[in-house]
């Protein structure tokens, strides 16, 4: 059959016609041509015996090689039993409309992180600030490996009188960018492997394992400190139930009113607000429950326990300034005082698996599917004698016969 060349379409373009014709370029190709002289190239197949046609766009924007092009994808799909028309429109559908870097990242992080991070406005805040201004607009499956990390470099050495370098942050928001493009790709919404190689190591560092543990001449300062006037209400009240629970910041910073049951002397943390997404129930020791039924008596039973909403950023930057406000030689944050709690129980004989509960860390090994005890009378025990050893902190004079005296 003869082919169609650019001589005979130019002919035809744009020059009245008595009647709509269609000329063959063989294999399913043709260009019809109007009434009025357009030229349009179609593709044309059989689906179950019925004739079916795709238009592939206009002569002379689509040229003959392009068009030929596009009829030969039309037929390989053909042969692999899809239909062409179908296929051409999520193609261009996915062109026209792809999906960008900031719908990924934000897939994820409402139909996964959301649910199962408790940070997730972290790290969303981490997104907004370092990736989406720079590579948000650009399409996921357009997007090179040299973009990314010129945006994990910026947070790395930091912008000059905007922001510290911050190498372990870098590392930290590579780890969230590339679980979030692996959940795109495995839900099958966007597809991008151009993290897939990079390391922690390649953008900035890990954050190095802490060990910090607080003095027992630190830990007093602390707890005196807490029941000082020289710190507001808010960080009081924080400080004191961190140093008695070792809990998390946010377990404390979430907590509602409910929570606190004052009866059985139980505060229950819920899974949304755990680290593990597991439930972690604690004993109120005696000390600390007027403390708990003050603060319960100033909020509804559906309000925040500290009766009010801080960000971690705020209650993270005003607990890393404490040491230097008491002095202390080596810096600590108020996440080391859940290390320190889980060191002196340690010392104090208690079993590490009571501490582990106390701390709400998940048990491992086979006592993590068949043990479900959750120890209530060995951390309350726990408890108590903790706060009786804060108690001699806080009133050592009163505590101590010195031993001339004795």
């Amino acid at each position: 059959m003869a082919k169609l060349y650019d001589k005979k379409l130019k002919a035809l373009l744009n020059k009245p016609q008595e009647k709509t014709t269609t000329f063959s370029d063989g294999d399913g190709l043709g260009v019809r041509v109007s009434l009025q002289g357009n030229l349009r190239w179609q593709f044309r197949y059989k689906v179950e015996g019925k004739n079916k046609r795709i238009d592939l766009g206009d002569y002379p924007e689509l040229s003959i090689q392009k068009a030929r092009a596009a009829a030969k994808q039309c037929r390989e799909w053909h042969a692999e039993g899809h239909d062409p028309k179908l296929k051409r429109e999520l193609e261009r559908s996915a062109t026209l409309k792809p999906v960008t870097v900031k719908e990924a990242l934000e897939y994820w992080l409402v139909e996964y992180a959301e649910d199962n991070r408790t940070n997730a406005a972290k790290h969303r805040a981490q997104f907004e600030r370092h990736l989406y201004p720079y590579i948000g607009h650009l399409p996921l499956e357009q997007t090179e490996t040299r973009h990314w990390v010129e945006c994990f470099d910026r947070v790395r050495k930091g912008v000059t009188g905007k922001q510290r370098p911050a190498p372990v942050a870098a590392g930290y928001i590579l780890q969230n960018a590339k679980q979030a493009l692996r959940f795109c790709r495995v839900h099958r919404y966007a597809s991008s492997r151009e993290l897939d190689d990079l390391t922690i190591k390649d953008v900035g560092k890990k954050q190095n394992k802490k060990d910090r543990v607080l003095t027992n001449i630190e830990l007093a300062d602390v707890w005196c400190f807490a029941h000082s006037s020289r710190i507001l209400p808010y960080y009081r009240s924080l400080l004191k139930i961190l140093i008695v629970f070792g809990a998390r910041t946010q377990e404390v910073r979430l907590s509602k009113c409910y929570e606190w049951d004052l009866e059985q002397q139980l505060w229950t943390v819920p899974k949304e607000n755990s680290k593990t997404s597991d439930k972690i129930v604690r004993p109120i020791p005696d000390d600390i429950l007027p403390l708990i039924e003050s603060l319960k008596s100033k909020q509804a039973n559906d309000g925040l326990l500290l009766g009010e909403m801080k960000s971690t950023e705020a209650v993270s930057s005003t607990g890393s300034t404490i040491w230097k406000k008491l002095k202390h030689n080596e810096a600590w944050t108020l996440h080391d005082l859940r290390r320190t709690l889980a060191t002196r129980l340690n010392d104090l004989s208690v079993m590490p698996h009571v501490v582990e509960q106390l701390l709400g860390h998940t048990l491992g090994g086979v006592m993590a599917i068949y043990n479900r005890s959750q120890y209530l009378p060995e951390k309350t025990a726990a408890l108590n004698m903790w706060c009786e050893k804060l108690e001699l902190m806080l009133n050592p004079i009163e505590n101590v016969v010195p031993l001339k005296q004795a």
